[in-house]
């Protein structure tokens, strides 16, 4: 059976809790295959305990996220790196 997925756009709220930027305009670049595009561009699947995001060039997994009472779990190990824009 194959999993639906919705865009990066559904992890902005459990990143907001984290991080004060905006999360989904913000650039990741794959560790797999290198793509560097907007979170927003992302494919997430849910359904368990959080949320994974893949990403839609070569659906390796870029972040796991889980949140729990208090706390929020972030596994961004496939992401080779993550860029902000910020004010200053």
């Amino acid at each position: 059976m194959e999993q639906s997925w919705m865009d990066g756009n559904v992890v902005g709220g459990v990143l907001s809790e984290v991080f004060t930027a905006d999360m989904t305009a913000a650039s990741g670049r794959c560790a797999g295959c290198g793509r560097l595009a907007a979170l927003a561009d992302t494919r997430v699947f849910g359904g368990g305990p959080g949320s994974v995001v893949r990403c839609p060039a070569c659906d390796s997994v870029l972040m796991r996220a889980v949140e729990g009472p208090g706390r929020t779990w972030l596994d961004l190990r496939g992401l080779a790196y993550v860029e902000i824009t910020t004010s200053s």
